[in-house]
């Protein structure tokens, strides 16, 4: 018996490792979220795992199906629910785990027909929280017969999904900080760009910022495009 717990330990922190070494990789967020439940449903052997993200930008938010390692178009299909809905909407709002022995008599699951045709049974849904404790989204697993989550599968499926909020915070902090430095960037050039026009055209500061932001409009480039197409006019003379 012994042996056989070590064993699964040995699977559940070979699978935490891939997915650490995913989240510090140069993949795509949807890559990082596809290799995190395809991980998980080898390890645990579960029949479908899921991953759910709030949408935030949308009034009121909504969860989102965003990474599945099933290929059934039962379940691969766009999903949403409204964070009152569903299971997934019951675990983002309160902020805790839900083990379910049968989906098919439980109320808050909503796609039943979904269920019977996949032949999913039991499931486990987790939150994912970030530091501040911040629900971002919800983890599903699904198996297809009556299965009991013991709490060593509770506590990996909960640490896998804390793994994916980091992922998921890390990408977008890189993402913020990309567009930071770009927009710094461009106001170095418009501010060079600036200067070749009050120098050339005997135009004030406003006015050569003016000049530009109109080109932007009318040529529809960036002003970032038309900055650097003055500049390379400059070095060109």
């Amino acid at each position: 018996m012994e042996r056989i717990i070590s064993k699964t330990q040995d699977k559940y922190i070979k699978a935490l490792m891939d997915i650490s070494k995913a989240i510090t990789s140069d993949l795509y967020l949807e890559d990082i979220l596809r290799l995190i439940v395809m991980v998980t449903a080898r390890v645990t052997g579960v029949e479908i795992c899921s991953l759910w993200l709030i949408d935030e930008t949308v009034s009121p938010p909504m969860i989102r199906l965003k990474a599945s390692q099933s290929i059934d178009s039962h379940y691969v299909r766009d999903r949403s629910l409204n964070l009152d809905e569903g299971v997934v909407g019951y675990v983002a709002t309160h902020k805790c785990p839900l083990i379910i022995k049968d989906v098919l008599n439980e109320p808050k699951f909503k796609e039943k027909e979904m269920a019977e045709k996949l032949g999913l049974v039991s499931m486990l849904s987790v939150p994912l929280q970030v530091k501040d404790e911040k629900v971002i989204g919800v983890f599903n697993c699904f198996t297809a017969h009556p299965h009991i989550f013991s709490e060593t599968e509770v506590n990996l499926i909960t640490t896998v999904a804390n793994q994916a909020a980091l992922a998921i915070l890390n990408t977008e902090l890189m993402v913020k900080s990309k567009v930071v430095q770009e927009e710094l960037e461009t106001r170095k050039l418009v501010e060079r760009a600036k200067e070749v026009l009050m120098l050339r055209r005997n135009k004030t500061g406003e006015e050569a910022y003016s000049w530009i932001r109109k080109r932007s409009m009318d040529t529809r480039k960036s002003m970032r495009c038309v900055a650097e197409a003055i500049l390379l006019s400059e070095e060109l003379e």
